[in-house]
Formats: C-alpha cells, sequence, structure tokens
C-alpha cells in the first residue's frame, strides 16, 4: 500500500506539473521593425499573458515581465538590435516568469498592447518605443521662417501601402505587396526630384508600419498640395487583373468590388494595433464638413488624369475612378487618390509587379497624371503657379521654348514629352525661371 501510495503522489505530481506547463505562454520570436520616430518589437506568443514594463536610466532600458511565460529561443543577433534597441536580454524571475530587458540608445515613451490572432499572424505582444521630442530653439526656427522662398514647391506625399508588420497582400510567387509598392514609390519619388517647382515626401521611408490615420496627419504636417497612396489589388479569383484608381466617396463604396477592396485596406490598421471604432476630430470634421466635397471632386479630376495615363501601360479594371471609404483618403484639404497598381493575386501581373521596368512605368504614368491635374489647376504662391502655357493654332515646341527663353531638351523633359507634336488647348509646364 506504502508504494501503491507512493506511485499516486509521483503521478499526481507529473499531472500537476502538466498542468502547469500547459498554462505556461510560450513567446516563440520577436521582430523588430525601426521607423523615423519609434522602434516596434513584436513578440510572437501561444496565448495571451499578462504583463508589466517599466523604464530604468542610466543606462536607458526597458524591462518587461511576462507572467507564467517561457522563451522558445534565445533573442540574440543582429535582427534583434534595430532603431533605438541595441540588444535584448532574457532570464527567468520569479520561476515561473520570463524577464526581457531591452537596451536602449536613447530615452523614450513606450507603450505595449496585446493583439489577437489575425489571418496569418497568431497572438502577438506589441511595444512601441517612441523618440521624445526634442525643442527647436525660438531662434532657429525665426532663421528658417526668414529663409523661405516668396514662392513655394508643389509638395507630393507619396504613400507607400502597408509595410513593416503588415505585408499587405502575397502573391503567388510569395511577392509581398508592401516591397513592390515600395519600390513603386521610389521611382516616382526620383521623378518628382527632377521636376522643377516639386517636392516628393515619402510617408513612410522604408518598411515600418503606419497607421492609416497617421498617414493623413504626416501628409498634412508636410503641407502637402496632393497624397497619392500606391498599392496592388488582390481578389480570391485569380483572374482578376488590371490597374485602378479610387477617391473618397461620403457616401461609402460605389460598388460591392470597391466595398470589398475598402474593407481590405482599412483592416490592415488592425493588424498594426490600432482601432478605427475611435473617431477622432480630424475624422469626425472630414464626415461633416460640407466644404469635403471640393475636394472629393479635385481627387476624381486627379484620378481620372491619372487613369488616363495608366491605360498606356496595363489593362484597367475599372473604366472609370472608383469611389470608396478609404481610411487613408479621408484628409479634409488634400486631393487624394488611392492607385491600385495591378493584382498581386494574378500570376501575370505579380510577374509584372516585380519587374523594374513595369513599376518605372506605372510610376511615369502616375507623375503624367499629377503634372496634368496642376497644369489645369494652379496653386497661387507656387513656383509653377504662372509658368503655364494653353497651347494655340500655330504654335510649335520650338517657338514656345524660344518665347520662354528656355531649351527644347528642358521643356520636353519638364513635360515628359516623347515627340515635338502638340495639341491645341494642351498646356505645357515652363522649366526655369
Amino acid at each position: 500500500m506504502r508504494k501503491l501510495g507512493k506511485i499516486l503522489i509521483q503521478l499526481l505530481f507529473v499531472v500537476c506539473a502538466t498542468n502547469a506547463a500547459a498554462k505556461s505562454s510560450l513567446v516563440r520570436d520577436a521582430r523588430l521593425w525601426s521607423a523615423p520616430d519609434h522602434t516596434r518589437i513584436v513578440f510572437d506568443i501561444s496565448a495571451p499573458l499578462q504583463h508589466k514594463l517599466f523604464t530604468l536610466k542610466k543606462p536607458n532600458r526597458i524591462v518587461v515581465d511576462l507572467h507564467d511565460a517561457k522563451l522558445n529561443r534565445k533573442l540574440t543577433g543582429p535582427q534583434y538590435a534595430k532603431g533605438v534597441v541595441k540588444r535584448i536580454r532574457s532570464a527567468t524571475h520569479n520561476k515561473t516568469n520570463t524577464r526581457i530587458v531591452l537596451d536602449l540608445s536613447s530615452d523614450v515613451k513606450p507603450k505595449s498592447f496585446l493583439l489577437k490572432p489575425h489571418k496569418s499572424y497568431g497572438h502577438r505582444l506589441v511595444i512601441d518605443l517612441h523618440k521624445k521630442a526634442v525643442k527647436k530653439s525660438a531662434t532657429a526656427h525665426a532663421t528658417a521662417v526668414s529663409k523661405k522662398n516668396p514662392l513655394r514647391e508643389l509638395v507630393i506625399a507619396i504613400d507607400a501601402g502597408h509595410g513593416g508588420e503588415d505585408p499587405g497582400a502575397i502573391g503567388h510567387r510569395g511577392t509581398r505587396e508592401k516591397d513592390v509598392v515600395m519600390a513603386i514609390a521610389r521611382k516616382l519619388q526620383r521623378l518628382i526630384a527632377r521636376q522643377r517647382g516639386m517636392r516628393a515626401v515619402m510617408v513612410r521611408n522604408s518598411d515600418y508600419y503606419i497607421g492609416l490615420r497617421k498617414r493623413v496627419e504626416i501628409a498634412r504636417k508636410h503641407k502637402a498640395d496632393m497624397f497619392i497612396s500606391i498599392h496592388a489589388d488582390a481578389f480570391h479569383d485569380k483572374r482578376a487583373h488590371g490597374a485602378s484608381v479610387y477617391a473618397l466617396s461620403q457616401r461609402g463604396a460605389s460598388n460591392e468590388t470597391a466595398r470589398w477592396l475598402a474593407e481590405s485596406e482599412n483592416a490592415s490598421d488592425f493588424i498594426g494595433g490600432v482601432s478605427l471604432e475611435d473617431k477622432d476630430d480630424l475624422l469626425a470634421s472630414v464626415l461633416l464638413d460640407l466644404s469635403m466635397n471640393g475636394k472629393v471632386e479635385a481627387s476624381l479630376e486627379l484620378g481620372d488624369y491619372v487613369l488616363s495615363e495608366l491605360k498606356g501601360v496595363s489593362r484597367v479594371h475599372k473604366r472609370n475612378v472608383g469611389q470608396a471609404g478609404f481610411a487613408v483618403l479621408k484628409s479634409p484639404d488634400i486631393p487624394s487618390i488611392l492607385v491600385e497598381t495591378a493584382f498581386i493575386s494574378n500570376p501575370s501581373e505579380e510577374k509584372k509587379l516585380r519587374s523594374p521596368r513595369y513599376q518605372q512605368r506605372m510610376a511615369e504614368s502616375i507623375l503624367k497624371g499629377v503634372r496634368t491635374y496642376f497644369a489645369r489647376n494652379e496653386v497661387p504662391g507656387t513656383l509653377l503657379a504662372q509658368r503655364r502655357h494653353v497651347i494655340t493654332r500655330g504654335e510649335n515646341l520650338s517657338v514656345i521654348a524660344d518665347h520662354y527663353n528656355v531649351s527644347l531638351k528642358d521643356l520636353r523633359t519638364q513635360n515628359a514629352l516623347k515627340s515635338d507634336r502638340l495639341k491645341v488647348g494642351e498646356v505645357l509646364l515652363i522649366p526655369g525661371g
């Protein structure tokens, strides 16, 4: 009997230990993303867990205690040192807990939250380390103001969709939307840099996530005159194909395809950890202010010009500019469009999206549409505001170049002309002076 009792006690101990182990969460891995204003650390975990976070100084570091959790692997190596994070250390704490220490290069303001499973992602613990803002001196600000040119450049905000933890749609060959749209955005940025009177601002500069409303805020912070969001479409039917352009509709999606697409793009905020349910003052004003209708009309006009140019590069999915409730287009004062460059879910179009030549042609088409819009819509106070010429009967490119004292080469480059044939009523942007 005594021997049987010992066996029962041992079995009970094994069962208890197994149950305790089953309750423990497993930290499978970590991923780091570095943005200009913050660093994001994403821990993949087997189940939701309780955690406690606090900061230490001299040297700067963040301590994260994970309750009833174990590490699946050591978090060492160059992939765990990005942004303000110099390295990650870990150890067992209070027997059942795991303590993770983030050694930092500067002081930060931390924020942490848990994310539920979404599509290919499981449970995650996300920690954002925001850099503390450095106040600019009044003298520096005064100097900057005094050097301003009375005539400014037009600012084009280029938004490469998705990024970081959010790869966007993924093609059959594993092509990630966030990569191909960044390649197109970079090419568009370089093309705009060559245009006199225009300047490009990249909403995201590398591979990191930015919330949808934050993208709008960045564009407005740079006082953008135009907002272009670049994406690659996806659909469950791989036969779907073609490029398309969307503008905002305050009444919601214009058709079922646009509605499905808008929900797909807006869902990226759930991947990034930002809920769209809480509407701030900016979004409320967009929905309530009737003056928004003017910007929607401007966006539709811009979209028409871009879509017209895209037809020369690719078959288009829709013959007209679509309208949908994309969160990224909800700026109250900036003409904004979303360009779907092709269907990444279509094998042949996925191949095109991977091609630098196709990416370049897409960027050139977008720029031509942008130029046409500004040629027909003067923005007061800009370098291009009074440098336009409307073609009249009998004029040729050489006469126009002589009149404005510019070279034929510069005139062709400014307007992306492939021939010297001109149409009456066409508007040319004049370089120089």
